[in-house]
């Protein structure tokens, strides 16, 4: 169970500032073969979501479009009580603008997310937040602690990052139904959706 978790959230997932959530693509042969399992996992994930766009994403510059995205690195669910998620954890903020997602804001939230499951489904109770400036690498290895290397790896891989925003982005529009084709960072040419 852990490696199909693993899998779904290694793909970006995305939401809407409105709190419409979208719940990692999953395969058919997925949903057949695990069946109760994947759907307990998307709303672990879709809980992911709906704590980077309410609770990180209302603190940078408002946009029509607010998007998390994560690489999650380990889960432990031991204890239902205090499901572990370690992850790279992004939120992105854009408006469209004709044809085009422009980025307003956005940032990293490295860190641990403890999740407890209860009788309407999951709550994130609390995050343990990598630290920014010279608290940052003594955090992130208190964090992460043996799951470290496997974090750097993630955090420090900005082609394959991008590319998983990409192509989640192309997803969140087809999803949503949106006429854009591009995406586009303050500063940097536009980039087309793969549609």
């Amino acid at each position: 169970m852990k490696k199909i978790l693993l899998a779904i959230a290694s793909l970006l997932v995305l939401a809407a500032c409105n709190s419409k959530q979208t719940a990692a693509p999953v395969s058919e042969s997925d949903n057949e073969s695990n069946g109760m399992a994947i759907e307990q996992e998307t709303t672990l994930l879709t809980t992911v979501d709906h704590y980077l766009v309410n609770e990180i994403g209302k603190h940078y510059a408002e946009g029509e479009y607010c998007v998390p995205a994560y690489s999650i690195i380990d889960v432990d669910e031991h204890d239902a009580e205090n499901i572990l998620v370690w992850g790279d954890f992004w939120v992105f903020n854009y408006n469209q603008v004709g044809d085009t997602l422009k980025c307003v804001s956005g940032g990293s939230h490295p860190g641990l997310m403890h999740i407890q499951q209860t009788e309407k489904g999951f709550e994130v109770t609390a995050f343990d937040q990598v630290e920014d400036g010279s608290g940052n690498l003594p955090s992130a290895k208190r964090i992460f602690g043996d799951k470290y290397d496997a974090f750097h790896d993630i955090n420090s891989n900005e082609e394959q990052r991008e590319k998983v925003r990409a192509e989640s982005l192309s997803d969140y529009v087809k999803k949503h139904n949106l006429s854009v084709t591009m995406y586009q960072d303050y500063g940097w040419p536009a980039r087309e959706l793969k549609l």
